[in-house]
């Protein structure tokens, strides 16, 4: 949105956002945790409220007849929105790739004809959906411009009364509901098995309260950071980190963080997901280095004993967090188009496809 106002002075906004769609002008038409969700059985409770969501953002776009709409990952509503809206006959940009590469590749027929543009974060990306007759532009991923590599380890250390001598880990639990739940206890059992760490977890607005509600009762209460410039301050003062996957193992790698993978979900979502899923590795370190750089535990290996172990053979082996740092300058440096930031790149696609005629 910066960088589209920055080439655009006279773009207005409206859409589902959180707090820094906020500052940019944007009041969301909902709140956007409605629609933070994750894992077949664990969306089902919530159906009802989804289609309400979609049909009340399908009507508000009716309504204000926007020159060009813009949707944002989340595929099961975006998608579903792309394909509704399509009798409006207006622009439309999909901004994040669905992972139809990864699972499910035969879904890939069903999108035709619901946008106009695709913009992916993956460099493979582009080439495979063009193998299937459907335009898209690689523009990087927006992790490069997050600032999670410039972050200040003494400042935090300072801010928060942590000693210089003490060893930071970092736990990223998720920012969905389901996540936070399912993952949190398993961490927190985690940690005793290691006592002599100082515990940071950053939290999203979504989650915060589940978050201070699980920790509550942990042995050593940990460091709960919510401000993104303390969240990086914590990436640099970390010595290891135990994260989902997904996008923060990208955020960690540009911390230059050492880290430990790991995830879990309802067992049946599990083994309906494993059926389907075609590609080696779960975190996006791994899947573009075509190897393992960072250990992944997963659903039955994700338990305190075996993530400890993992956790401790980085801690106490110098050569193997350096392995991993050397990992993730090659797959930072794969997330750059060309000379361009990553939001310029977005923002000029989406102006292209605003002012054709």
């Amino acid at each position: 949105m910066a960088a589209l106002r920055s080439q655009r002075s006279d773009l207005s906004f409206a859409g589902v956002g959180g707090p820094q769609m906020t500052a940019q002008g944007m009041a969301s038409l909902f709140p956007m945790q409605d629609l933070a969700l994750m894992g077949f059985l664990e969306v089902l409770p919530r159906l009802r409220q989804l289609r309400r969501r979609l049909q009340q953002t399908v009507v508000d776009i009716a309504a204000r007849q926007p020159d060009i709409v813009v949707t944002i990952d989340s595929p099961g509503f975006t998608l579903r929105l792309l394909r509704a809206v399509t009798p409006l006959d207006v622009k439309r940009v999909h901004y994040v790739a669905p992972q139809v590469w990864a699972w499910r590749e035969r879904r890939v027929r069903h999108y035709h004809g619901l946008w106009d543009q695709l913009l992916c974060l993956l460099p493979f990306e582009a080439a495979f959906f063009a193998r299937h007759g459907l335009a898209a532009t690689f523009v990087g991923h927006p992790v490069l411009e997050s600032g999670a590599g410039a972050g200040d380890a003494a400042a935090f250390r300072a801010r928060h009364g942590i000693d210089p001598a003490e060893r930071v880990i970092t736990l990223m639990p998720g920012s969905r509901r389901t996540e936070v739940s399912r993952l949190l206890p398993i961490l927190g059992a985690t940690l005793q098995r290691l006592p002599n760490l100082t515990t940071v977890v950053p939290i999203a607005g979504s989650v915060a309260e589940a978050v201070r509600a699980s920790t509550r009762g942990w042995p050593r209460s940990p460091v709960l950071v919510t401000d993104t410039a303390d969240k990086h301050d914590a990436f640099a003062a970390s010595a290891v980190a135990l994260t989902k996957s997904g996008t923060s193992t990208l955020e960690l790698a540009m911390g230059g963080v050492p880290m430990v993978v790991t995830y879990r979900v309802n067992p049946l979502s599990a083994a309906i997901a494993r059926r389907m899923i075609t590609v080696s590795h779960a975190s996006l370190v791994n899947l573009l280095a075509q190897r393992e750089i960072v250990p992944e535990l997963l659903q039955e290996a994700c338990t305190p004993d075996l993530l400890a172990a993992a956790l401790r053979a980085l801690l106490d082996d110098p050569a193997a967090a350096a392995a991993q740092r050397a990992g993730f300058r090659d797959v930072l440096a794969m997330l750059r188009p060309d000379s361009q930031a990553p939001s310029d790149a977005a923002a000029a696609a989406v102006l292209r496809l605003l002012d054709q005629a």
